[in-house]
């Protein structure tokens, strides 16, 4: 799990040269912490009715947990939030959405769920028992990367029946899916059953029957994708799969595969066309969204400012509509 609680105290450069300084007059931070550096809010913008607007006056902590996929751009939007004069601190776990779900809709104890699939109805109905009714949030677009090694030159396409059978008990070597590959062992890297993504992918590849996907052999599970991404690159026989800002991050060392002829870009991401593309939330609630006005502020800021996030970070912008129906949802639940 990767835990991120960012603190307005100072810039990490200046923490390093007032480290006695501030170890005397500011709360410990956890090792996962780093501050972030206020600055000046953006200037020009009217608040809507009922959110504050201008994170210079906004306080209060927030707490946020879910999906591994979301975490890079939630990450990204909070620490911007936070340059723009927030003054509390924003903690977001990385577990995985359905932990993040669990903690949201069973526990009661966080904010904010980030999600890479929507919310199941059995998830509802848990938010519904502890008096939460959750408030789908579209943030943007995941194109899921099946990536390889570059050192693999072997493949570079697959169908979905092909990745059904490389993911799955039906094949130990390579050339058990093709003849034309190699007679090597399969090493297969994938997220864990926690995670969003791992649900997408059963249900988009297996039809959700995942038996066939946790039996096969040679399989390594864990819901950190940075792990993921080590494990691919330590072998030309490796594949795993998980969202495409971390392919992004690692492009010069991995391949991604085009899946029934399609690579994912902005275009076929845009268009449909690529078959592993899939939508990221946040869930929220209309009772947190009123006792604590920090978080509508946060949601409100992410929601104006995630197009201008979202592609940097390797992911896709949202269609317009679905950003303007996060908006209003987001509204109508304060008013």
């Amino acid at each position: 799990m990767r835990s991120r609680q960012i603190r307005p105290l100072a810039a990490i450069a200046l923490v390093v040269l007032l480290a006695a300084t501030l170890a005397a007059c500011a709360p410990a931070a956890t090792p996962t912490t780093a501050p972030i550096a206020a600055a000046p809010a953006a200037a020009g913008e009217e608040p809507p009715g009922g959110i504050e607007a201008d994170p210079l006056k906004v306080t209060g902590d927030i707490v946020t947990a879910g999906s591994s996929t979301v975490y890079p751009l939630a990450e990204r939007l909070a620490e911007r939030f936070q340059d723009e004069g927030y003054s509390g601190n924003i903690t977001i776990d990385s577990i995985g959405s359905g932990a993040g779900l669990e903690r949201f809709c069973v526990t009661g104890e966080t904010d904010v769920a980030n999600a890479s699939r929507p919310i199941k109805g059995s998830e509802v109905e848990s938010c519904q028992a502890i008096g939460r009714e959750p408030i789908e949030l579209r943030l943007g677009t995941d194109a899921l990367a099946v990536v390889v090694s570059k050192e693999n030159d072997f493949i570079a396409s697959a169908t979905i029946d092909e990745l059904a059978a490389i993911f799955s008990d039906a094949a130990v070597q390579w050339s058990d899916v093709n003849p034309a590959w190699p007679a090597e062992n399969i090493q297969r890297f994938i997220p864990g059953t926690d995670s969003g993504t791992f649900d997408y992918f059963v249900e988009a590849v297996f039809d959700d029957d995942k038996a066939p996907h946790l039996n096969a052999a040679n399989t390594q599970l864990s819901e950190d994708d940075n792990v993921l991404v080590q494990g691919v690159l330590g072998s030309p026989y490796a594949i795993g799969y998980f969202g495409y800002a971390y392919y992004a991050e690692n492009a010069d060392q991995l391949n991604v595969l085009a899946i029934e002829g399609v690579t994912p870009t902005n275009a076929t991401v845009d268009d449909n066309s690529y078959p592993l593309s899939r939508p990221l939330f946040m869930y929220a609630d209309a009772g947190v969204l009123k006792a604590k006005p920090q978080v509508a502020s946060y949601l409100h800021f992410v929601l104006t400012y995630v197009n201008e996030e979202v592609e940097s970070v390797g992911y896709f912008a949202a269609p317009a509509a679905a950003l303007d129906g996060a908006r209003e949802a987001l509204q109508a639940a304060v008013n």
